[in-house]
């Protein structure tokens, strides 16, 4: 067997609550002032309150940088670079999406790699020398596992692209996933950011460099989520939220090792060109993609639908495995709410050409399971737009 490598992060705490053992860590580990990053919404809505409260109450110092955007750009990290500097923080903690823990990442690293201060030649495999400036991630959402991966993503509007990277010094010395946070967000972030850790599963499933561990941590997330998140979306059924929560940490395990593939390829485009929700356009174009990839995984589809879809596909035909598995999943997105095609978050028809050549450049692009060409991306566009 080859050697194989397997990176996790350091510590976990998982439950309804589990943030309140943020102040005994930091104490404990000798961190003196804290950067708080977070976005407005969750600023202004208190959320990000739940945890500075705790700051506050056991005498630590802290400043809270709450101008993170969406699809957060490269002003964002410097902006807090410079906060972080004026603070003197020795430590950062993170409470948010994707979007606020991408963001401390991209901070993190810079404040302890300073040639790259431009932060746009963190884009792809990194090579930084030293690891980031201490982190603990907090997320309020289940979806990016942004808090247990070695990646984060961060757009440059100049260029219209959103950079993938990959760096095994920006992963956060602990993780707190408190589903009494995640239980918080609205409908539609929840629908949105559960497909998304849908979608990190699955793609980590196939992906071309999965390998025993990393399939045991993506099927057991697939179930985990495909289970619980309808219940955890339309009900805010609390042990549901629970499940998807540790699913998303789950499927980041996996795929922070193992890579994913094209759905986000295409998904970084939209976000970067249209400012689409990340979750939203996965979504939209997992079943698109699921029934392209399919025609070279359909026995793993075979293994997805028997043992976490809880459908009996054993004596289907190829094409009743790949038809099976992409409705299944079609139908969970329209169950949580998710019926939008990619024409109704702006992309235009002659922009597909456009938007494939930046697929084609995208770092996700090598770890899917079928080869793929320009043209094949326009084609999946082109059927995600009509879908």
């Amino acid at each position: 067997m080859e050697i194989q490598k397997f990176t996790l992060n350091e510590t976990a705490y998982f439950g309804e609550g589990a943030r309140k053992v943020l102040p005994e860590e930091i104490k404990k580990r000798g961190f003196k002032k804290v950067l708080v990053v977070t976005d407005d919404d969750l600023y202004n809505a208190g959320v990000s309150e739940k945890v500075t409260d705790l700051l506050e109450a056991n005498n630590i110092k802290y400043i809270v940088f709450h101008d993170v955007k969406p699809n957060p750009p490269v002003e964002n990290v410097l902006s807090g670079v410079n906060l972080c500097k004026d603070f003197d923080a020795d430590l950062i903690v993170a409470v948010g999406g994707g979007s606020s823990i991408d963001t401390a990442k991209g901070i993190s690293i810079v404040m302890t790699n300073p040639d790259r201060a431009d932060v746009v030649s963190l884009n792809g495999l990194s090579n930084t020398k030293n690891k980031g400036l201490p982190m603990i991630a907090i997320p309020t959402t289940a979806g990016t596992a942004a808090e247990v991966t070695i990646n984060y993503v961060i757009t440059d509007p100049k260029r219209q692209i959103k950079m993938v990277c990959v760096d095994e010094h920006d992963i956060p010395i602990m993780s707190i996933v408190d589903t009494e946070l995640m239980a918080s967000m609205p409908k539609s972030v929840a629908s949105s950011t559960g497909m998304d850790a849908l979608t990190h599963a699955i793609e980590g499933y196939i992906t071309k460099s999965k390998n025993v561990m990393s399939q045991m941590f993506s099927m057991k997330a697939i179930q985990l989520i495909y289970d619980n998140l309808a219940k955890a979306v339309n009900e805010q059924n609390q042990e549901a939220i629970n499940n998807v929560g540790l699913g998303q940490y789950i499927a980041g395990m996996a795929f922070s090792n193992v890579g994913l593939g094209i759905v986000h390829s295409m998904a970084h485009q939209l976000g970067a060109v249209y400012d689409t929700p990340h979750g939203l356009a996965n979504a939209i174009l997992l079943p698109t993609v699921m029934e392209f990839n399919g025609e070279v995984v359909y026995e793993d589809f075979r293994e997805i639908l028997t043992q976490a879809f809880h459908i009996d596909a054993k004596d289907f035909t190829k094409e009743e495995v790949i038809k099976t598995f992409c409705e299944t999943i079609k139908n969970l997105s329209y169950d949580v709410g998710i019926t939008q095609t990619i024409k109704d978050v702006g992309v235009k028809e002659e922009d597909f050409e456009m938007l494939s050549e930046k697929a084609m450049a995208d770092p996700c692009k090598p770890g899917n399971p079928r080869d793929v060409t320009k043209e094949d991306f326009i084609e999946l566009y082109r059927k995600a737009y009509e879908s």
